[in-house]
């Protein structure tokens, strides 16, 4: 599945999109353990550490609002790290 970041996410993971390849029946949470198992640069300054902001990001799963961390995901979903953010 392929990981898009967004705003303080993507400063954080220092990257604007990567690919995980999880096993058949891979749940929201699965993914979010492999993103927290990559091995990232120190974010820039002002900018909490990516495990802060998945803790309090939103996640939207091939454009659809996913709030339960136990959903399945497919090998070509596109799951979106979207961090609180402020503005408009």
């Amino acid at each position: 599945m392929n990981v898009r970041y967004f705003a303080a996410a993507r400063a954080a993971a220092g990257l604007e999109e990567e690919r995980f390849d999880l096993p058949a029946g891979s749940t929201v949470a699965d993914l979010l353990d492999a993103i927290l198992a990559v091995e990232r640069a120190t974010p820039p300054a002002g900018t909490p550490p990516l495990p802060r902001i998945l803790a309090r990001s939103s996640f939207l799963r091939n454009e659809v609002a996913v709030r339960d961390h136990s959903t399945a995901l497919e090998a070509d979903d596109v799951v979106d790290v979207l961090p609180p953010f402020a503005g408009g």
